[in-house]
Formats: structure tokens, C-alpha cells, sequence
């Protein structure tokens, strides 16, 4: 596939451009999720429509994708809904499943969040722990254990909760993909997780005997499915994270030019190799998407972009000197973390080459995948 854009493609861009420009205001976030679903927004990737989501070829997909983050609008709240359940449920799930959870999800009235680390077992997904057990008084299970570094847990109406099911199994076997409602009181508790940069995007989640009345591709099949939805995870919405990335990249050069620190040699090959090596992860990501990419690709996309970012952190803070250990001009004892913009990327893309699979894990996937390097025994 020639992965272009052509006349319809740049219609819908400057349609999608228009309507960003029109609607996007200021206003709580799930009220922009229906916002964006009553327009018909949400869902512009799902193979089929007929759940109030529009249909869009890939390249409409990328089309959107860039022009929201090119339009400033706010952080998306649905797009653990959106971009990795949805999918998943039109691959394995029922049809009553579809019925029942799509429409929400492309409505913007339903928000999900994804049960999969735990405090043992982070990229060392097969080793979890939390249960879930046949409910003896109804249909469905009891999910009994605790998660970790769940974005988004604190807004979610719903969790999907990677489980064992099968007493006394290890590993990749045994597990079970179950659809989790978050409003149990007594059943389910969310405690937020301060980070360095003083915001709580990250939650624990405990599981008290919770309700889950629906398992999502089969019994026992659940490390299948939650591999599946791994493959959702990066996609059309790594071009639209390039975005922001080169805006962050030109506000770093305007800095380092403002500063005097654009005349070090040394620094401007670093600024230099940074612009060089996010033509190279646009182009990485339309190969891609055009077809021409491997099993490896989406752990390749990660190792590309994490350790990017996190360098790109730390010239943010060079470039600055002395001034970018200091707090803001507004700074006070009660609000210690106050940050500007430099000092909250340097600090949170600490954690860029851990979350969403290490580094460690992605060079496994890529030895074992895409070299055949043979595979670590399990213990």
C-alpha cells in the first residue's frame, strides 16, 4: 500500500479541522467525550459502523488523529474505550457484548480502564495473580485481588481485568478477559498514585469479591485475547503523538536559541539528531501503517519513541540552565509541585521507557518475533 493522501482525504482533514475549531472549548472531559460522540467522532477506526461512529479510511483515521493534535483539544479520557476495548469486543466478542458496550463507548458516556499490571506482575504480564471465581448466587464471576498504574481508573465507569480463572494454573494459562463495573461500592476501591510530577494520572485498584458478568472471548482464553489488544495499543495514534512531539521539539529550539545554548556544538548536534530521528519515526509510522510492517513493528515503534522522548526531556531542562531546577515565580508551600512545561516533561518521560512494556520487554518481542531467537524458558 502507497500510504498517501488524496483529495478525500484532505477534505475530511479540513471538515474534522473546522469542526475542532468550532467546538472545541473549555468544558469538563467526559462532557467533551459526548461532545466528540454526538458528532459521530468516536469510533472512526472500527471496521464497522451502525454504533453511532462514522466510518473512516486509515488515512482519514491518520487525517483526524493529527488535526486534533495539531487543534489543542484536551487530553482524551475515552481512548481506553475507543482504541483498545472496542476493537478487541469486534474481534472476540458476542454479539449481545457489541450491542451492549459499543454505543456507550461511541457515545462518550461510558469510560474504561485496563486491569493488567499488578504490583508482581507488570511486564511480566503471566504472572498475575487476582482471581476470579464462579459467583454461586448468579451468572458470571467474583474478581478478588488488586491492580496497579491503572490510567484513568479514578473517571472509569468500567474495567477490562485480566484474571485467573482456573485454580492452580501458571503462566499464560488458566486466565480469563473479564469486563469489570467500577460503581461496587465496598468491591472495588481506586486510590490514586501521586507521581514526581504531583498529578495522580495512575491508580491502584482493589477487587474485593467484585461483580463481572461478562467474559470476553471464552474462558480460559483470556491471555489470547489480552494479546490481541496489545496489537490495538499503537497505531494511527502514534502519528497524532508525533504531533505534540514536534511541538514540544520546537519549543526546546526556541529555548535554545533564546538562551544561547543553540551556539554549543555539542548541543545543537543533540537538537539536531532529535529533529532527524522524528522524520525517521513519521516515516517508521507509515510504513507501517501502509502494510510494509513486520510482528516487531509496534515494539519497534515503542523502543523508537520512549527513549526519544526522554532524551528530548532532558534537553528540555539543559537548554535552560540553571533557572530549570527552580520552581515557578508563583511558587508556594502548599503547592510544592508546580511545574512548568519543561520541568514536567524532563520528569515525567522518566517513565517512557517502563510504561506501555519496557524496553526490555519490546527487545525480547523483537529477539523472539522478528529474530527467532529461542524463547526464555518459563519458570
Amino acid at each position: 500500500m502507497d500510504f498517501g493522501f488524496g483529495p478525500q482525504d484532505e477534505a475530511f482533514r479540513a471538515e474534522a479541522r473546522t469542526w475542532l475549531r468550532a467546538n472545541h472549548h473549555a468544558q469538563p472531559r467526559q462532557d467533551w467525550e459526548r461532545t466528540l460522540g454526538a458528532a459521530g467522532w468516536i469510533g472512526l477506526g472500527w471496521p464497522e459502523a451502525g454504533y453511532g461512529n462514522r466510518r473512516a479510511t486509515l488515512t482519514q483515521q491518520v487525517a483526524w488523529a493529527e488535526e486534533y493534535a495539531r487543534s489543542g483539544a484536551p487530553p482524551r479520557s475515552g481512548h481506553i474505550g475507543e482504541n483498545l476495548l472496542a476493537p478487541t469486543l469486534l474481534a472476540h466478542g458476542t454479539e449481545a457484548q457489541k450491542a451492549r458496550f459499543l454505543p456507550p463507548i461511541a457515545a462518550g458516556d461510558e469510560l474504561w480502564c485496563q486491569g493488567y499490571s499488578e504490583p508482581g506482575a507488570g511486564s511480566d504480564l503471566a504472572g498475575i495473580r487476582t482471581t476470579a471465581v464462579r459467583d454461586p448466587r448468579g451468572a458470571g464471576h467474583r474478581v478478588t485481588g488488586q491492580k496497579i498504574w491503572t490510567s484513568l481508573a479514578h473517571e472509569a465507569h468500567w474495567c477490562f481485568v485480566l484474571a485467573r480463572t482456573e485454580p492452580g494454573s501458571r503462566r499464560h494459562r488458566g486466565l480469563s478477559f473479564l469486563l469489570v463495573p467500577m460503581d461496587q461500592p465496598g468491591r472495588v476501591e481506586v486510590r490514586p498514585i501521586r507521581q514526581l510530577t504531583g498529578t495522580s494520572d495512575f491508580n491502584e485498584v482493589f477487587f474485593d469479591g467484585a461483580r463481572a458478568e461478562h467474559v470476553v472471548g471464552g474462558e480460559g482464553n483470556g491471555w489470547r485475547v489480552a494479546m490481541s489488544l496489545l496489537g490495538y495499543e499503537r497505531g494511527v495514534s502514534t502519528l497524532a503523538q508525533q504531533i505534540g512531539f514536534a511541538r514540544e521539539l520546537e519549543d526546546v529550539l526556541r529555548t535554545a536559541v533564546k538562551t544561547g545554548a543553540a551556539a554549543d556544538p555539542v548541543v545543537r548536534d543533540r537538537l539536531v539528531r532529535q529533529w532527524a530521528e522524528l522524520r525517521t519515526m513519521r516515516w517508521n509510522a507509515l510504513r507501517t501503517l501502509g502494510g510494509s510492517g513486520d510482528a516487531g513493528a509496534p515494539s519497534v515503534a515503542k523502543l523508537l519513541w520512549a527513549g526519544w522522548h526522554q532524551r528530548l526531556g532532558e534537553l528540555a531542562v539543559q537548554v535552560r540552565g540553571a533557572e530549570a531546577s527552580a520552581g515557578p515565580a508563583d511558587w508556594t508551600p502548599a503547592s510544592p509541585y508546580r511545574l512548568d512545561d519543561d520541568q514536567h516533561l524532563f520528569l515525567f518521560s522518566r517513565a517512557d521507557t517502563i510504561y506501555g512494556g519496557s524496553d526490555q520487554i519490546q527487545r525480547t518481542i523483537i529477539a523472539e518475533r522478528v529474530l527467532g531467537l529461542p524463547r526464555r524458558a518459563e519458570g
